[in-house]
Order: C-alpha cells, then sequence, then structure tokens
C-alpha cells in the first residue's frame, strides 16, 4: 500500500481495494475465503455462489479501506470539516436518548448503551458521536502493535473518545455506567459455547450476556445504529444501487458516511417479558441483522459468528421447549423464521454428530 503521504485518498483507497481482491483469492487466505462464502450462504440462502463469493471478496476491499479510513480519519473528522464526510440521517431517537443522559457534572445522569457491529464504520461512529460532544467511552481489545495502539487511543482520545480495555472490562464497565457515561459496544462477536445463543439469519448464534444484564441493571436504554458508507451507483451492482446514495457529490475524497439509528430498546420493552435478557439480547442481535441487509458489502463476513453451538445440538436434539417458547415469544418472530432456525438447528446437529464419531473412530485407530 502507498503510504498516505504519497497519494491522495482516493488513489489510496483505491490501491488498498485492489490488493484487497489479490489477497481475497490468494492461496493464503483460501480457508477465510471460504468461510466469508459459507456465511454468506447462512445470510442469503437464495443467493449463487459466484454472488457469495464477488461479495465476500467485497468485504474484504471494505475492510482493506478500512485500515486507509482510520489512519486519515483524525485529519478528516475535525469541527469544522465533519459534516463534508458524515451525513446524519435517522438520529431523532438516539439524540434524545443522549441527551437524557446528561453530561458529567451537569445534573443527574443515567448511562446509555450503543450497539453496532463489524458493518459499516464502527470506529467512525464513536469517533463522530464523540465529536459532536457526546462523553463516549467504547469498549476495545488492544492491539498487538504497542505503538498503533497508544496513537489509537491518542488519536481518539483527543476528540472525547476513551477506549476501555476488553481485559478487565467487567470491572470498569459497572463503574462507568454507574456513573452515567454512554458506552459504546461491537456487539456481533461469538460469545463462546456458554453464550446466550439467539437467532441471527436464522441461525442460533452466540452472543455475550453482558450487555442484557448491564441494561437491565442499570435501566439502560440501548441505541443501535450503523455508520454506512455511501457509494456511486456504479460501485454498486444492479438494482440494489436503489437508495444507496445519499450524497449528490462525490468530488475529492471518497470517504462519505452517513449514520442511522435502527433500533432503540427502551426499558419499558423488556419489562413484561419473561426472560428479559433474552429479550434485549435477541432484539439488538435483529438490529445488527438489518444493518448487514442493508450493505452487505460491508460486512466482515470472513468472523466466526456461527462458530460455537448450543448444548443441545452437541447432544444431538432438538431445540429445548424452554427455548422454543422464548424464540416463538419474540415479537418479531415469524413462521417460517422459525422453520428455518429449526432446519439449522438439525443441520448443525447432525454435522457436530459425523464429527464426534469421526474423532472417536480416528481415537479408535490411533489407540
Amino acid at each position: 500500500m502507498l503510504p498516505l503521504g504519497v497519494c491522495d485518498l482516493a488513489e489510496c483507497v483505491g490501491v488498498a481495494r485492489g490488493a484487497a481482491r489479490a489477497f481475497a483469492g490468494a492461496r493464503v487466505n483460501r480457508k477465510r475465503l471460504t468461510r466469508a462464502i459459507d456465511n454468506l450462504h447462512v445470510a442469503f440462502p437464495d443467493w449463487d455462489v459466484d454472488r457469495r463469493r464477488e461479495y465476500a471478496i467485497r468485504s474484504y476491499e471494505h475492510l482493506f479501506a478500512l485500515g486507509v479510513e482510520s489512519a486519515i480519519m483524525p485529519r478528516l473528522l475535525n469541527e469544522d470539516g465533519w459534516s463534508s464526510h458524515v451525513s446524519l440521517g435517522e438520529m431523532s431517537s438516539s439524540v434524545q436518548e443522549l441527551l437524557g443522559r446528561g453530561f458529567p457534572g451537569v445534573g443527574p445522569r443515567r448511562a446509555c448503551a450503543l450497539i453496532t457491529g463489524h458493518t459499516g464504520n464502527w470506529e467512525l461512529l464513536g469517533y463522530t458521536m464523540a465529536l459532536l460532544g457526546f462523553p463516549m467511552h467504547a469498549l476495545f481489545r488492544p492491539l498487538d502493535m504497542k505503538p498503533v495502539d497508544q496513537w489509537m487511543r491518542r488519536t481518539r482520545e483527543s476528540r472525547g473518545l476513551v477506549l476501555v480495555d476488553k481485559f478487565g472490562a467487567t470491572e470498569s464497565l459497572p463503574r462507568l455506567m454507574g456513573q452515567g457515561y454512554p458506552i459504546g459496544f461491537v456487539a456481533d462477536q461469538n460469545g463462546g459455547d456458554r453464550g446466550l445463543f439467539v437467532p441471527f439469519f436464522g441461525r442460533l448464534a452466540s452472543a455475550y450476556k453482558s450487555i442484557g444484564l448491564l441494561a437491565l441493571k442499570y435501566e439502560t436504554p440501548i441505541v443501535c445504529g450503523q455508520a454506512r458508507r455511501l457509494m456511486k451507483l456504479d460501485e454498486v451492482p444492479g438494482s440494489e444501487a436503489v437508495g444507496r446514495v445519499g450524497f449528490t457529490a462525490f468530488d475529492g475524497e471518497p470517504m462519505r458516511y452517513r449514520i442511522d439509528v435502527v433500533d432503540v430498546i427502551h426499558p419499558e420493552d423488556w419489562a413484561g417479558q419473561s426472560d428479559p435478557v433474552f429479550y434485549i439480547t435477541a432484539r439488538y442481535r435483529r438490529a445488527i441483522e438489518t444493518m448487514v441487509r442493508r450493505a452487505p458489502e460491508q460486512y466482515l463476513w470472513m468472523h466466526r459468528y456461527w462458530k460455537s453451538r448450543p448444548k443441545h445440538e452437541h447432544q444431538g436434539k432438538p431445540i429445548p421447549r424452554g427455548m422454543r417458547e422464548k424464540l416463538e415469544g419474540l415479537p418479531w418472530m415469524t413462521q417460517e423464521e422459525m422453520g428455518r432456525i429449526e432446519a439449522w438447528t438439525e443441520r448443525d446437529s447432525r454435522m457436530l454428530g459425523e464429527r464426534a464419531r469421526n474423532e472417536s473412530n480416528e481415537t479408535t485407530i490411533g489407540g
């Protein structure tokens, strides 16, 4: 990749995208590309394999472009120039929630959780909110390269975005939420075999319980939002270009995003639920699914979103009655969606059983 000081942003992004397509199809990346294609099959079962492969490669283009944009973002997003790169869309409800929380040292306040996924530009989302004057804290996994990690912290904190280490967050997050700070989460990571399993594109996916538990404890509204890259018509295939362009002009630097709020989950929404944490988790994962559907090429499909499987699948059993009742009790659940979840459960149970038998046979032969 050319240094950012040598070429303009458009040229750097172009070089990054070209490198991304080459890397995506390289032999060394074959396993991850296959995983991305398989994940797209879960989300969009009607797509043919060529279309899934193209969107998997576009996901790499998006990731590499994010690297360039993250490096240049502190220069472009400032008090004077941010509106040339960011358009504020459906945000009225979230602004009311943030304003209603209050600010440190100014009257009473309660926490507010802000949720997004690995879709669009999650870095820009938190950075812009902090730039606009909202005192943000965001959960952050420290980078392995210490100089880059220090640069990330310094540049983000210069605009009011404080990065909270993922390691040790069990102690720091309750304290911050108790003090009334808005906390940002990228909330689509795999939560492990002991996580809370909720629907995600019609298949059970593991999610961390912590967000729901914190929201329940502090009666915290949850704002689900996305910073989506806006694209030229010739960058979006066919009819999918409809409704995808928000800026009328694309002269100059190409980093153009629109921030939208997809859903706001209020404490009263889960008050009557039999399992509030399950409801909260299922609802914000549904909001992330909506974000992904708006721009599937801007999602990191190479991640292991469905890696962990629930206990009943490991045991080769159908969905337990208690879980089924909670799934069917979700206000947005349909028979078609429930059928997809059941079909994937049957398929995953069968696959896990075959894997266990193969491992048992290998052990017997080896022994």
